[in-house]
């Protein structure tokens, strides 16, 4: 099952490559693109990213849609 984000779209935005968000995030290149083909991720995971882009956790409609 897919799941839908905009990791991708609002990562690109920032001009930012998968590895640097990885690090921002501290998880793996390959768990930022896990997610951005839309594979599910655990909370925490998914914490990370949010943040890392500049959202709160109140915005994290804007990040990942479930």
């Amino acid at each position: 099952m897919k799941y839908k984000n905009n990791v991708k779209r609002l990562r690109e935005a920032k001009l930012v490559s998968k590895s640097e968000l990885a690090r921002l995030a501290g998880v793996s290149p390959a768990t930022i693109d896990r997610i951005e083909r839309g594979e599910e991720c655990r909370m925490e995971t998914k914490r990370k990213i949010i943040l890392a882009l500049g959202y709160s956790l109140e915005e994290k409609d804007k990040v990942f849609q479930d």
